[in-house]
Order: structure tokens, then sequence, then C-alpha cells
């Protein structure tokens, strides 16, 4: 196995890549196919037993799966920046920074529908704890009906550009600022304003998803940072290709 994956930053701390959508951050327990924590161990052998890893259920077979040098994670169809950690001091340095709310994380998202916000005008506000579905041991949940323990979800977002296809299906495309990091976070709260992310087969299974576009329409543009040392460094991915193509945007 020999996966190639962008490096976009590096120091020796950190290192940030550039995940393509379709690839797993870590393993799930079920599936044999190659992760993210593989290019890790392959490249940067050192970080092997940097980090914490993932409880599984015991019904998997193993109660542990390692996750060298993850502090945060992107689902698997979401693509962009990621960040892997190199060291011991420097885990707990950044997990504290994404656990206080330090680091700004910015995602491009197409989504179903026009929202109501002026296109290129103020943001809005997403300020819903999240709980998990009754219906769907997968999917979370805002608003009513969330069940289990509900945390806190804050999530802005700005409409960058409203558009029409041929076929007259209205789409949206969004600049997305999660300010907590809950799962799904994103896709959970504009499912919840009632335009959920195009092509998310978990949270709008009944919508068409265009052949221009074919994966989860939800990508890690940018994310800023500061270094153990106090220096800024804001690390960004490009605009996907077919995220230009169907929006018809330069970049």
């Amino acid at each position: 196995m020999s996966l190639f994956l962008k490096i976009l930053y590096e120091d020796e701390d950190v290192l940030a890549i550039d995940k393509p959508s379709g690839l797993m951050v870590h393993p799930d327990g079920r599936s044999s196919e190659p992760t993210v924590t593989d290019w890790v161990i392959e490249h940067y052998p050192e970080l092997k037993g940097v980090g914490e890893p993932v409880r599984r259920p015991a019904d998997l077979g193993k109660e542990e799966i390692d996750r060298p040098g993850i502090v945060h994670r992107l689902d698997r169809e979401t693509s962009g920046v990621l960040i892997i950690v190199k060291n011991a001091k420097a885990f707990a340095y950044y997990k504290k920074q994404f656990m206080g709310r330090k680091i700004k994380k910015t995602y491009a998202a197409i989504v179903y529908g026009h929202p109501n916000l002026p296109s290129g005008g103020g943001r809005g506000v997403i300020d819903k704890p999240i709980g998990r579905s009754p219906r769907d041991f997968r999917r979370r949940l805002a608003g009513r009906g969330a069940r289990g323990e509900l945390r806190e979800a804050v999530t802005e977002y700005k409409v960058l550009k409203r558009f029409t296809d041929k076929e007259g299906n209205k789409f949206s495309y969004l600049e997305v600022y999660p300010k907590t990091g809950r799962t799904h976070q994103i896709r959970v709260h504009l499912k919840y304003l009632s335009y959920p992310i195009v092509c998310d087969s978990l949270y709008a299974p009944d919508k068409p998803c265009p052949a221009e576009l074919g994966r989860l329409a939800l990508h890690a543009r940018s994310i800023e940072f500061k270094t153990p040392g106090g220096k800024t460094v804001k690390v960004e991915s490009p605009l996907p290709k077919e995220f230009k193509k169907f929006t018809g945007l330069k970049n």
C-alpha cells in the first residue's frame, strides 16, 4: 500500500496534508481499506504512539485503534486540510488549542436551495446543540427529537453565490466557519436549516447528486493556528476542480 498525499505545510511539530474525498482518516474497525494513518506510519514511522487511540465496540474484536498524530479529523467524504502532530509535547499543545477553540477553520460547502442571507452579505449563525438521531445510529441531530447528551454547537456561514442548474434546481455556495467541533457538525446544522449539503447520502439521501460533483460537497478550505513558538500559520487547500466546475468559480 502506498498512498500519495500532498503536504501543504510542515515544521518540526506539525504537518498539514491535503486529504482527498473518500479517504478515511483512521481505520473504523470494519474495513481494511487504506487510511491517512497508514500513510503516516509509512512515511513517518516515528509518529507511532503519538496521540490518543480511539475506542471501538468490543464486538469488532479490537478495543482500541491507533491514530498516530491525529489531533482532529475530517469525515471520509470531506476533503481538505488535515493537521497531523509529530510529537507528544506538540500533541498536548494542539489538542488544547482545538479544545479551547483557538484554531480557525474555514470550509467550502455547496448546498441545496437558496438560504435567506443576501449573497456575499453578512453571516448567518446556527447555534443549536447536537445530539444523536433516534432513528439511525450513524446520524446526529440538531433541534427537536435529538437524543442522548446534547452538546453545544455553533456554526457561522456566509452565502457567496447562488445559482440554478439547467433543470431548474437551486444551489448555493457557502463559506462555513465552525466554532465548535462536533461530529458531522456542518452537515447537521445545514440540514437543520433545510439546506443540506449536496450529495450528502446520510443527511440528504433523497436529493439528486449531480454527476459533475459525484461526492459530498464539503471541503476544509483553510485552517489557521499558532505554533508553540507563537508564529501564526494559515494553511490553505485549493478548491477542488469539481467544485469550480459545478459552481463556475475560478478559485
